[in-house]
């Protein structure tokens, strides 16, 4: 067994004998923290068959549910999807050069998504590819080196994508200090309901701005179009309904590029306009257990 998971190791004959003829499998478990490197030898046994599988479908699907112990999806490859349900630890999509990782809570749940931790920190270190999609706010070191992932989250802590140099991430929440710290490259998009966001970007290497190019805004709003329906995200299904009147507010979402320069979007805050997006937000999230009256 590895991890108490062994169908990971991509031992499991099926497993095995769908990689191999490159048909769809999907494997369901429950995992829990001492699961740790979660897709990690499945991404090796894939790898070491057919090389590099840079467009190929996601035909193997991870879907667990629980708590991921760390390095879940390290060293992802493409032809792997990992969904979870539940919360994953430290430096998931490690390394990752393809797949695809969505993290998202329970339906039934008594808080707010976007308010609370779902991930670690120093999420897709020195990742070269893949996609993250998490519902939830993420911890310190987010997309450190990140040099051509894609990810969607909903807040992270201290030193975000520092020294990365390309991909695209998007934040739709508050950031920690030091964001942008040595960032050469790539392009960030930040949601700054608190209007926090100016005083904690390291502008030594990066500038923010307004969204103003139609086709940028277009691709941001694929984005959350899709954070909203892999993960159920109540803030970007908000986000999406207004999404005219957000983005005709040019201030609201802007862009951090660096020097020459790598790009931070940045939406400055509107209290009217966060007032609206809270109000779409709850109603987007109405089947979602709260703590009674009184709680």
């Amino acid at each position: 067994k590895y991890g108490g998971v062994p169908v990971m190791r991509a031992k499991g004959p099926r497993t095995r004998a769908a990689i191999l003829a490159r048909q769809p499998a999907t494997v369901t478990r429950s995992v829990r923290n001492t699961n740790r490197n979660l897709g990690t030898r499945l991404s090796g046994f894939i790898a070491d068959h057919f090389g590099n599988t840079k467009g190929e479908s996601n035909f193997i699907h991870l879907q667990l549910s629980g708590s991921a112990g760390q390095s879940l999806g390290t060293f992802l490859v493409q032809g792997v999807r990992i969904t979870l349900t539940g919360e994953a630890n430290d430096y998931v999509g490690k390394g990752m050069s393809g797949g695809e990782i969505v993290i998202r809570p329970p339906a039934l749940r008594h808080f707010v998504a976007e308010d609370n931790s779902i991930l670690g920190n120093t999420v897709m270190y020195g990742s070269t590819g893949g996609r993250l999609f998490a519902s939830g706010r993420a911890g310190e070191r987010f997309c450190v080196r990140n040099s051509g992932g894609t990810a969607v989250v909903e807040g992270v802590g201290d030193h975000g994508c520092e020294y990365m140099t390309n991909g695209t991430v998007v934040i739709l929440g508050e950031t920690g200090k030091n964001f942008g710290a040595g960032m050469s490259g790539g392009t960030a998009y930040i949601y700054d309901p608190q209007g926090q966001f100016p005083k904690l970007l390291n502008a030594g290497m990066v500038t923010h701005s307004p969204i103003e190019d139609p086709l940028e805004a277009e691709k941001l709003r694929t984005l959350i179009e899709e954070h909203r329906d892999l993960t159920g995200s109540g803030r970007a299904a908000a986000l999406f309904i207004l999404w005219a009147g957000v983005i005709d507010r040019a201030n609201e979402y802007s862009c951090a590029r660096c020097c020459d320069r790598p790009g931070i979007g940045w939406i400055p805050p509107d209290v009217r306009r966060r007032a609206e997006i809270r109000r779409v937000q709850q109603a987007a999230e109405a089947p979602v257990a709260r703590y009674p009256p009184g709680h």
